[in-house]
């Protein structure tokens, strides 16, 4: 890749991270993982090409043009969650990927159902996850860490805080608030 494209890649994706929280290729990575799913049938669920879907993800492509499926994008991460906490069996899962797929959308602007426990409390990786979208939403993950290092003299924990949920990864993110709860 030359240098022309590598930084239209990174444009690419920094508009990602700024429409959509993060950048489209982490977000998918994070329904596959999680939904035990391929880009195949990814991108059939969401109502995409596999081509489409994998130039999202590479940063080829900045912008989903259909707002049904970005109104299924969420309908998944949702379902994620859900899965994640024990509320939705796989079998449960696959049905309701196949109703997400068969949805037409309709308003994106309204807010999403919380993933909860059973007993109605957010899980520790879905309150994580929104944790992280929020910072990424105002500062790049180099922001943040530099932002962090400025705290860091004054505010360790703050900074610490920061360098964790704000540029690292969900799971090391879970891991930290676990470890600080026992």
């Amino acid at each position: 890749m030359d240098a022309a494209q590598q930084e239209a890649t990174a444009r690419a994706r920094e508009l990602q991270r700024n429409w959509y929280g993060e950048p489209l290729g982490a977000l998918f990575r994070k329904l596959i993982d999680d939904l035990g799913l391929n880009q195949a049938r990814l991108a059939g669920v969401l109502g995409l090409s596999a081509p489409m879907l994998s130039q999202l993800m590479s940063g080829q492509r900045a912008k989903i043009g259909n707002p049904a499926v970005v109104q299924r994008v969420q309908l998944l991460q949702e379902l994620a969650g859900q899965v994640a906490d024990g509320r939705v069996s796989a079998a449960e899962a696959t049905e309701r990927m196949d109703e997400i797929k068969k949805s037409q959308g309709g308003s994106v602007l309204g807010n999403t159902a919380q993933s909860t426990s059973g007993s109605g409390a957010p899980t520790v990786k879905r309150v994580v996850r929104e944790i992280q979208s929020l910072l990424r939403s105002v500062a790049a993950a180099g922001d943040i860490i530099d932002a962090a290092d400025s705290l860091s003299p004054s505010h360790p924990e703050l900074a610490e805080f920061l360098r964790v949920y704000g540029a690292g990864r969900t799971s090391d993110a879970v891991a930290h608030y676990q470890s600080h709860q026992n």
